[in-house]
């Protein structure tokens, strides 16, 4: 069979990172031997039942037989704007500041196509979501990585940016709460941000996708809610996090007017809108009861205890996560991110993801999610400790 050359920005795209975790695990499951999954960012809880009964009298609506709107239904994105305004306190012009999106990696992906030239230069966290590349690499741009460290708190030094870099720095991205690090960010650093962003003319783009998830009493701060926060850049919101709707399919970007545009433009050319029982499912979740909305904050957080406590016990110190439905786990002495997520694998049966996949600055970490209940995340920390790895490097330090 002839095999026909990809083109040159499909060769230039990054390693897909999740779907080889995924296979990895797929491997180490077969023959039937439970794998307790860790390391994936898809939540375990099921969407919440009054959103599903949305979804179901929408698909009976003969409307939704047809295509929707190529921008989505207005009074869907009246619901985007309700929301922000409940949560947040912040008003949005539903026509010109909010956009449909087909989940949140969509337009994280989709922004560098719409905002930079070939030569231009995105501003990356590093770690940061590995999809954050993909948008990059498909515009022909270039990345400068924005070390992210733990005695920094996680947040980017701006002022550490060269300034030949600045010079050709059109996007930055940020994300708190923050995967894979569990960081939060106040409004001090939002303030910090608008205000260099505004210096150098780029375009903030806050993934928003852990806002619903913040622990210790702390709820997640919208950079929305800082003052020239549209002037400056956008939000992006996701459903599959706060609503379990991952499968689904379906979010939102908010703020400045101009970077909405665009963003529906190359909608426009890509997709013909959402399906209109599931803008009617988001709609209602949206706008719905958020009571399972903190029960499940307050669940993620129990787990979070358990895991981190668990871990400490038996040796293997690590630090809580303030946000996110995930932990950033140090990898013991000896150990590669790589080598280390595979032999919890192979000899515990216990799926991480390793801190590498996420930037040269997440070597030394493992990721493990809050995706799993609290027998498996019990049996998890038990199945590590029979390893003794912990306790060798207790031994080996007395």
């Amino acid at each position: 069979m002839k095999t026909f050359e990809t083109a040159n920005r499909l060769q230039a795209l990054p390693e897909q990172f999740f779907a080889k975790l995924g296979q990895r695990i797929n491997n180490a499951s077969a023959g039937g031997r439970e794998i307790i999954n860790l390391a994936q960012g898809s939540p375990d809880q099921p969407v919440f039942s009054h959103i599903k009964t949305a979804l179901k009298t929408a698909v009976d609506n003969p409307v939704n037989d047809k295509y929707s709107p190529f921008r989505g239904y207005s009074h869907v994105k009246k619901a985007c704007a309700e929301f922000y305004q409940r949560e947040y306190g912040v008003e949005l012009d539903p026509e010109r500041e909010v956009a449909l999106i087909i989940g949140g990696k969509a337009g994280l992906v989709e922004l560098p196509q719409c905002l930079l030239n070939p030569g231009e230069v995105a501003l990356v966290p590093d770690p940061g979501y590995p999809d954050y590349w993909s948008g990059i690499a498909l515009a022909g741009a270039n990345m400068h990585m924005l070390p992210l460290k733990e005695e920094n708190g996680f947040l980017p030094r701006y002022e550490e940016i060269p300034k030949e870099v600045l010079e050709k720095a059109k996007l930055l991205f940020i994300n708190y709460p923050n995967n894979p690090t569990g960081a939060m960010a106040d409004s001090a650093f939002f303030e910090k941000t608008i205000q260099f962003a505004g210096e150098h003319e780029i375009c903030i783009v806050h993934d928003f996708a852990y806002g619903a998830i913040g622990f210790d009493g702390k709820k997640p701060v919208s950079y929305l809610q800082v003052e020239g926060a549209k002037e400056n850049g956008i939000e992006i919101y996701t459903m599959s996090k706060t609503y379990n709707m991952a499968g689904w399919r379906v979010g939102f970007a908010v703020g400045n007017p101009s970077v909405i545009a665009a963003l529906e433009l190359i909608q426009d050319h890509l997709h013909c809108s959402l399906y209109g029982g599931i803008q009617e499912a988001a709609a209602a979740a949206l706008l719905g009861p958020q009571d399972e909305v903190h029960k499940q904050e307050a669940m993620y957080e129990k787990r979070r205890n358990l895991l981190i406590s668990g871990l400490n016990e038996i040796g293997w110190k690590v630090t809580a996560p303030e946000g996110s439905f995930f932990a950033w786990l140090k990898v013991p002495e000896g150990y590669t991110s790589e080598e280390f997520s595979d032999l919890l694998l192979e000899e515990a049966g216990v799926a991480v993801a390793p801190g590498i996949g996420f930037g040269e600055l997440g070597e030394g970490y493992v990721r493990a999610g809050l995706v799993a209940s609290e027998e498996k995340i019990k049996e998890a920390v038990h199945r590590l400790a029979q390893l003794e790895i912990f306790k060798k490097q207790v031994d080996s330090r007395s």
